[in-house]
């Protein structure tokens, strides 16, 4: 007598249902990317190439716009400025959080360290912004008052086309640079004691492991700082918009600024969207380059 069996019922995969849960957790944060930054590109990119002022349709003007970016002389004095902003901030902001990131790693690991150096970046930029420019004012500002009293000339840092960069810039890198330097101070806790002790068992001093162990090691964090960096550089405009505007003559007038200033001001849509989507290719041609040449997928931790 022999014993027929029915097999056991399919079940489902269930990596299937934890797709569709992943799918639906997704769908806010996807429908956010595509509303907020997915069609305003291609809008973007689309009015580059017409005429549109709002009080009328866009009219289709091909590469006119583009043709037009070639001969304005003062969107290459923007692009020039930018750049100018751009080293400045890059160089300083880096420098200044590593060192102050390796200075938490080797004295204090401490929580209320961390959040003290963290506030500047926690303050609204137009709030630091604001509060900078009455402390750099040339007449009652409390920086000039103070050269003053040891003898030192006012100094006209936002009136000065020599002082006017570096001033934004300097603003800038004090509220950012604790934030650039808490991602730095995660990256050295990322390196292995055991590479330390190493390098102190074979006699390397401190400026030694720095160069020869710290900063390759440190390099996919500082690749992601430098490119991070870099795109918020490129945009800066609250600050601009709060002290300078601009000036003095066109001094401080970046990419950013100007290109508010023509879809804004003058309703030039259409140039305005040509120059966003010149600076889009910088940004992206620039971030590509910095991945390729700096190896941010690749490791010296072997």
């Amino acid at each position: 007598m022999t014993v027929t069996t029915s097999a056991p019922p399919r079940r489902r995969p269930r990596r299937y249902g934890d797709l569709k849960v992943a799918m639906i957790f997704l769908a806010p944060a996807t429908l956010g990317f595509v509303v907020f930054y997915i069609w305003p590109t291609l809008r973007g990119a689309y009015l580059s190439f017409t005429e549109y002022s709002l009080l009328q349709p866009p009219q289709f003007t091909g590469l006119q716009n583009y043709e037009r970016m070639v001969q304005d002389s003062f969107f290459w004095n923007a692009l020039v400025v930018t750049v100018e902003y751009v080293v400045i901030n890059i160089g300083l902001q880096t420098v200044l959080a590593v060192l102050i990131a390796m200075l938490m790693y080797r004295l204090t690991k401490s929580i209320t360290v961390r959040a003290v150096i963290l506030l500047p970046y926690l303050i609204a930029n137009v709030v630091v912004a604001l509060v900078w420019y009455w402390m750099l004012d040339f007449q009652v500002g409390i920086v000039n008052q103070g050269l003053e009293l040891i003898g030192i000339d006012p100094v006209a840092f936002f009136g000065d086309s020599h002082w006017a960069i570096p001033t934004v810039a300097g603003i800038n890198i004090w509220r950012h640079m604790g934030y650039t330097a808490l991602l730095v101070f995660a990256g050295l806790q990322m390196i292995p004691s055991y590479v330390y002790e190493a390098a102190e068992v074979d006699g390397s001093s401190e400026m030694q492991t720095f160069w020869r162990i710290t900063l390759p090691l440190l390099r996919p964090v500082l690749v992601m700082v430098l490119v991070v960096t870099m795109i918020g550089s490129f945009q800066v405009f609250d600050t601009i918009a709060v002290t300078t505007q601009g000036g003095p003559i066109n001094a401080t007038r970046v990419i950013y600024f100007y290109i508010y200033e023509r879809a804004f001001t003058r309703f030039d849509f259409g140039y305005a969207s040509a120059m966003a989507m010149v600076l889009f290719v910088i940004l992206a041609i620039v971030s590509l380059l910095q991945l390729r040449l700096l190896r941010a997928k690749e490791s010296d931790l072997a």
